[in-house]
């Protein structure tokens, strides 16, 4: 036993309890009002609830590393297709809240499946991956694996849970990392760039920019010969989708999709309306300085002037108490968790532990990414938690089992 626990990485653990530990302290802070009593014992109280969480999650600990790593591997499939089957219920027995049918209401707890369906995929990837008649650069074997992320994230995007759906695409980290051709990785990231640059500037500057670009790439090559179709082929695709944003964006985008992506783009100004939250939210952690105030002695987090604070903008709790240091201190731990989750990756000797190790990291990292852009106004508001540090029950439980399975299949490696 002893043996077993020296091979858990502590470094990793030790991480995971100050980022708890920290989000429970912001969370309380978040909690109170100025004058509010102070009561553990009510479980109306957020950090009293965060804390009951936080116990669930040792216990979740406990049994995650108890249970032979190998059983992660060997029943990956039906811990996925259960996860599937817990998204679709959700049409049929969720509960709706602010519009999007993710809950399942279970007395007075609240469970999202979509949490959970992001370490189940993980799995279910690194077990298609790790197949010996599986080849990643075989373009069939592409499509099996892109349909694995695609049936959950098609699931969470019709709840409607845009912000979710959107860490499906961390798993091209792993792909990229298993053999998947670079090509995709920049056709995604062009597609990004044109979407965001259409609406900002709109289609006609962005079409005449991407004929500049072809005429000019194609003239510099112009020595070796190169297909002038291909280049017409790839600009005439360019030109078809940058024509299609604006379709894709009045039809198919929400209203309050489209109000923050124009907030985020300077073409709306609304800090009392869908603004909002990022308004209060950019001044809190403006008003921290370099020290921050103090615990609990935020006066945009006691006055609750940033909405949500205790959930998705935690950081800018972080930002106005703890200051620039703290701050800084939080990402810190999350890039030292990353990088320690990236060594444990690559020392695996198994194809299945590493995959789930590059999910892990590719999943955290959007996470950490976007909540942290959103909350600092560079991103639209999409409704991502911080993980470990942002209240709820789910999100903290989901990401314990996330890491921990990691953890468990790391100290195991060697019987793989």
């Amino acid at each position: 036993m002893s043996k077993s626990v020296a091979g858990f990485d502590w470094i990793t653990i030790l991480i995971y309890l100050l980022l708890v530990g920290f989000g429970w302290a912001n969370i309380y802070s978040a909690s109170l009002g100025s004058g509010s009593p102070i009561d553990f014992f009510n479980m109306d109280a957020p950090y009293s609830r965060q804390a009951l969480f936080i116990a669930l999650s040792i216990f979740l600990i406990i049994l995650i590393l108890s249970i032979e790593a190998k059983f992660y591997q060997r029943f990956s499939s039906v811990i996925y297709a259960t996860s599937l089957l817990s998204l679709a219920g959700l049409f049929v027995f969720g509960s709706t809240i602010a519009g999007q049918t993710a809950w399942y209401q279970i007395g007075s707890v609240s469970i999202q499946p979509a949490e959970f369906a992001k370490a189940a995929t993980a799995l279910a990837v690194a077990k298609y991956l790790s197949g010996i008649q599986t080849n990643i650069k075989d373009f069939k074997h592409q499509l099996r694996v892109f349909l694995i992320i695609a049936l959950p994230m098609i699931l969470v995007l019709l709840q409607p849970d845009a912000g979710s759906a959107m860490v499906y695409f961390s798993f091209a980290f792993a792909l990229y990392r298993e053999g998947l051709h670079f090509a995709y990785l920049l056709l995604g990231f062009f597609a990004a760039i044109l979407f965001v640059a259409t609406l900002a500037f709109g289609p006609l500057w962005v079409i005449v920019g991407i004929l500049l670009i072809a005429i000019l790439v194609y003239l510099k090559n112009r020595k070796r010969r190169p297909n002038i179709l291909k280049y017409l082929f790839f600009a005439a695709v360019a030109v078809g989708f940058s024509l299609s944003v604006n379709y894709v964006f009045e039809n198919v985008f929400k209203q309050h999709h489209r109000d923050r992506f124009n907030i985020v783009l300077g073409k709306e100004v609304d800090s009392r309306g869908i603004g909002y939250n990022t308004n209060q939210s950019e001044i809190a952690i403006g008003s921290g300085g370099l020290f921050g105030k103090g615990w609990t002695e935020g006066t945009q987090t006691k006055g609750h002037f940033v909405p949500e604070q205790h959930t998705d903008y935690i950081f800018s709790t972080v930002g106005e108490e703890w200051g620039f240091l703290g701050s800084t201190f939080i990402l810190a731990l999350f890039i030292l968790l990353m990088l320690r989750l990236l060594y444990m990756a690559e020392r695996q000797r198994s194809t299945f532990n590493r995959v789930y190790g590059y999910g892990v990291i590719g999943i955290i990292f959007m996470h950490f990414l976007v909540n942290i852009g959103m909350v600092i106004g560079i991103f639209p508001t999409v409704g991502i938690p911080l993980p470990f540090l942002s209240y709820g029950g789910s999100g903290l439980w989901a990401f314990t089992i996330l890491l921990f399975i990691f953890v468990k299949l790391d100290s195991d490696r060697m019987s793989f």
